[in-house]
């Protein structure tokens, strides 16, 4: 009898040992395959290329590398004097032209109050169609004073949102072409997390459902939500051909990897000391019904533990954001 118990001991140990391996490995696969969290997270935001709309020399220089700056900010001027001599000159021209139509319609009506015997009816055409290439030009010249004084306002170039200023090296004297990009501003408004999620976790991911943020080197976790999903992606398989036919790859591998889709998280609140660089790497997990937010998702510690660990972490978040 003895033996038998000893015997059934050691069966219900390895049974009980078998289980729990069961419900771990379950749980890994599930947390690593299944679970709605990636580690490929980005910090994102919409980049504006600073690029003057006039070539010259630069004057001024008002900014420098990774300011913040508000939108209509001056960033840097261009040397003024040719663009009010543009301006001058212009203005000279639509004088000129002014005067011209003025005789020419004063031409005109002369011709057209006398008879056909004073004035020839060719006369009259003639004044008549002087008078309309008249006006014409004066409409020219005064569409080049506008683009001249164009010109001249453009000449000092603005911030266009409110954001940060970076890679940017600029000195007096410096010559700027029209169109070329010299800065790139951060428009901070735009700041948003991107997860790249295995297209087999989408299934739990939903619109509006709420988001944990980690940076890497970061203490504290950020809040978000989710804003979109990516409705497509580059289909690497198939390419255009030169009649416009579908050129499909002939290859086919059987190991098929998992496609990493967009999600757009969108930042409900930033602590005042996180650093939100774009290009930073982040942590997203999708807190929802199927995986919880704190540390209990994976069974490891119970829910009022967690809480308070979550309490506490959240505590001390906010004390490190104080001044």
């Amino acid at each position: 009898m003895k033996r038998f118990l000893q015997g059934l001991g050691r069966v219900i140990a390895t049974l009980t040992v078998v289980a729990i391996a069961g419900v771990v490995i379950s749980s890994l696969w599930s947390y690593y395959i299944d679970a709605p969290w990636t580690r490929d997270g980005r910090v994102r935001a919409d980049i504006v290329n600073v690029a003057p709309d006039v070539s010259g020399l630069v004057s001024d220089v008002l900014v420098h590398d990774n300011q913040q700056v508000h939108r209509g900010d001056v960033l840097f001027t261009i040397d003024r004097a040719r663009f009010k001599l543009a301006v001058d000159q212009a203005q000279a021209v639509v004088e000129s032209r002014r005067a011209t139509l003025r005789r020419t319609t004063q031409d005109m009506d002369r011709y057209n109050s006398l008879s056909d015997i004073a004035a020839s009816r060719q006369k009259q055409e003639q004044a008549t169609a002087d008078t309309q290439v008249a006006a014409a030009q004066y409409q020219q010249a005064v569409a080049d004073l506008d683009l001249a004084k164009l010109n001249l306002e453009r000449s000092v170039v603005r911030a266009s949102v409110d954001g940060a200023l970076t890679n940017f090296s600029m000195q007096p004297g410096q010559y700027v072409s029209l169109g070329k990009g010299v800065a790139a501003l951060v428009a901070t408004s735009s700041l948003h997390v991107d997860g790249y999620f295995e297209e087999t976790r989408l299934p739990r991911i939903h619109v509006g459902d709420a988001v944990s943020i980690h940076l890497m080197g970061e203490t504290c976790s950020l809040r978000g939500h989710v804003e979109s999903i990516a409705v497509g992606t580059e289909d690497r398989e198939r390419t255009e051909s030169a009649d416009m036919l579908a050129n499909i790859n002939p290859t086919f591998s059987w190991v098929r990897l998992a496609q990493r889709i967009p999600v757009r998280v969108a930042l409900d609140a930033v602590p005042p000391n996180a650093q939100l660089v774009v290009g930073r790497t982040a942590t997203v997990v999708v807190e929802n019904a199927y995986m919880q937010p704190s540390w209990y998702s994976h069974g490891l510690l119970s829910r009022s533990a967690a809480a308070a660990i979550t309490s506490r972490t959240e505590s001390a978040c906010d004390q490190s954001a104080r001044p």
